[in-house]
C-alpha cells in the first residue's frame, strides 16, 4: 500500500534543502519518493495520505544503548507508586533484586521509551540477550561506538547534541528502507529547546512502531 507522511516541514537530514510542506512517499516498507506534497500527491493520487504536524526528520541514534539498556531499570506502570517512572541506575538500581524475566521485561519498555524518542538506532555493544532481543525485535539498529559518549545517559538524543549529530542516517534515496520520526514542534530551533520528547510518530521500514496521536 502506498501512504504519503506529510509535515509541515520535511528535513532530509544531509546537504539536500529542508522542504516546506514536504512529503515522504512509502511502499510497503520502502522508499517510493521524497519532495514536495503537492508533487508526490500528483504522482500517485491513490496513495493514502498520513498527515502529521512538524518536522519529519531521518531516525535518532541514542549514543547510549549499553546504559539505558543494560545497567538501567525502566518501571512497570505498575510500580510508579513504588519507583517512580524514570529509569533506575546506580544506588537505585543496586537496591532492586531482578529476575532475568524483570531485566527482559525492563529492556522492552526501556526500548519503547526510546522508540518514542525517535530513536531507531542505538550505539554500544549489548549483551545480554534479552536486550538484544527487544532491540532487534523492535527493528532498530546497532552501531558501534569508539569511545564513551558525554555527560549523563538520556533517554533523548537531542540532549547535548544538534540534530544533525543525532540523526542515524539521512533519508535513504528511493527503494532503501522508510525509516523516519516525525516532531511537534515548528522549526529545528524549538526542537532543540523542547527535545525529541516532542516525537509523535517513528516509523522503521515501513512500519508505525511509536504514535502519540
Amino acid at each position: 500500500m502506498l501512504t504519503l507522511h506529510v509535515a509541515d516541514l520535511l528535513i532530509p537530514g544531509d546537504a539536500r534543502p529542508a522542504v516546506p510542506g514536504g512529503a515522504l512517499l512509502v511502499d510497503g516498507r520502502e522508499i517510493a519518493g521524497v519532495g514536495p506534497y503537492e508533487e508526490l500527491v500528483a504522482a500517485r493520487p491513490t496513495a493514502r495520505i498520513r498527515r502529521w504536524p512538524g518536522l519529519l526528520t531521518p531516525g535518532l541514534l541514542n549514543p547510549y544503548g549499553p546504559e539505558l539498556l543494560e545497567q538501567a531499570y525502566h518501571p512497570d506502570p505498575r510500580e510508579a507508586d513504588e519507583l517512580g517512572t524514570e529509569p533506575l541506575m546506580g544506588e537505585a538500581l543496586a537496591a532492586l533484586s531482578l529476575s532475568d524475566a524483570r531485566w527482559g521485561a525492563s529492556a522492552r519498555r526501556g526500548v519503547q521509551r526510546m522508540l518514542a524518542h525517535g530513536t531507531v538506532a542505538v550505539a554500544g555493544e549489548l549483551r545480554p540477550p534479552a536486550v538484544v532481543d527487544a532491540v532487534y525485535r523492535a527493528g532498530m539498529t546497532v552501531e558501534q561506538r569508539f569511545r564513551a559518549p558525554v555527560g549523563p545517559p538520556s533517554l533523548d538524543p537531542l540532549a547535548g547534541r544538534s540534530l544533525a549529530e543525532a540523526i542515524s542516517l539521512p533519508l535513504p534515496p528511493v527503494g532503501m528502507d522508510a525509516t523516519f520520526a516525525v516532531f511537534d514542534v515548528p522549526d529545528e530551533t524549538a526542537l532543540a529547546a523542547r527535545g525529541a520528547g516532542t516525537c509523535v510518530a517513528t516509523v522503521v521500514a515501513g512500519r508505525l512502531v511509536h504514535r502519540r496521536r
